[in-house]
């Protein structure tokens, strides 16, 4: 037996000893999950999860082994959560559109075991997860090209029972999709999502290429390959063409070689822990005041990365504001910063916590 081999062979005896662990660590998290659920405890316990990888990195002996060693436990407590979900009929996530769509791929990237529940809107999405039928929903939030999807944001605002608990950044490749063997000749008419369209304006007026705005890019694509028809294209991922069983005819042609979606994950369990949080406000519609509103949050020592306005539903010209800021919102400096804005705003109140 040669050294490779004794090696291959002592990496299985190890493994087949940590899949023994592993069923003797779930059986014990169904007993965490039975106690959380008769105790009305969230399943996320971000303080019990930063006792864990402490003790997890004091046992680590080598120094070069011990971040490799982290990220192990990091996803096996993520497993857990996820495992968790489904035990306590928490692992339902709501998306906009059909399996293909982004939304969808963001899901999957995000909540890997969960069951995907699709709706029409994202006026849906956000009804779901208030209504308590999906734990969580995953809805797009701004594009590195396109910008804001305001949509959004304007049901951030009306729900105020959601928190935004996790973003996510899906790089996002847009491909002119056809029915098998279709020439870019024959294409007449292009269907896809306002932001794809948009995203990929260059190559379309390029190919003087008319286009119709769809829900999203998967309903685009599954109506091209539904429709039978050579001369429809749509525009969508490569994991959707496989989907539904088109062919990429022109890969990349979104203008923005670094386009980029950000998704963000809305809940009703208000999260613990982030370095980042989100704030939506408004004010008296008077000289200085959102000055005074940026200046206290600056004078506070934090960074604000974003700062954006909206039309208030039902109110004609007044407006709305969200601003993203870095920092722990558990800090008590963070607490006194809002006590601030308080008395500054009209309105105040904290929309979300992440890491990112």
């Amino acid at each position: 037996m040669d050294e490779l081999e004794q090696a291959r062979q002592e990496i299985d005896a190890v493994d087949a000893q940590l899949a023994a662990l592993f069923e003797r660590r779930m059986r014990a998290v169904v007993q965490v999950a039975r106690y959380k659920q008769a105790h009305g405890l969230p399943i996320h316990d971000p303080a019990r999860e930063e006792q864990v990888l402490q003790k997890a990195a004091d046992r680590i002996q080598d120094p070069a082994l011990r971040p490799y060693y982290l990220d192990h436990v990091r996803n096996r407590m993520e497993v857990a959560r996820q495992y968790e979900a489904l035990l306590l009929g928490r692992n339902r996530v709501a998306y906009q559109g059909v399996e293909g769509a982004f939304a969808h791929i963001a899901l999957r990237q995000l909540f890997p075991h969960a069951e995907a529940v699709s709706c029409p809107t994202w006026d849906e999405v956000f009804a779901r997860v208030s209504a308590g039928d999906a734990a969580r929903g995953v809805v797009p939030f701004e594009n590195s090209h396109a910008g804001d999807v305001s949509a959004v944001l304007d049901l951030c605002y009306r729900h105020p029972e959601l928190w935004v608990v996790q973003v996510y950044d899906l790089p996002v490749h847009q491909n002119l999709l056809v029915l098998p063997g279709t020439p870019l000749t024959a294409v007449r008419h292009v269907y896809s999502h306002q932001q794809a369209i948009a995203q990929s304006e260059t190559f379309l007026k390029q190919m003087q290429l008319p286009c119709t705005a769809m829900a999203n890019t998967a309903m685009a694509a599954k109506y091209v390959a539904e429709s039978g028809d050579p001369s429809r294209a749509a525009i969508a991922s490569r994991e959707t063409a496989a989907l539904y069983g088109l062919e990429v005819l022109v890969p990349d042609i979104n203008a923005d070689g670094d386009n980029t979606t950000r998704f963000i994950v809305i809940s009703k369990e208000r999260p613990a822990k982030g370095n980042r949080f989100s704030l939506l406000f408004t004010v008296d519609n008077k000289p200085g005041k959102l000055a005074e509103v940026i200046q206290k949050i600056g004078a506070s020592g934090f960074n604000m990365e974003s700062i954006k306005s909206r039309p208030m539903p039902h109110v004609p010209f007044e407006y709305y504001f969200y601003a993203e800021l870095v920092g722990d919102p558990a800090r008590a400096e963070s607490e006194a910063l809002l006590r601030e804005l308080d008395r500054t705003c009209r309105t105040v109140r904290m929309l979300g916590v992440y890491t990112k």
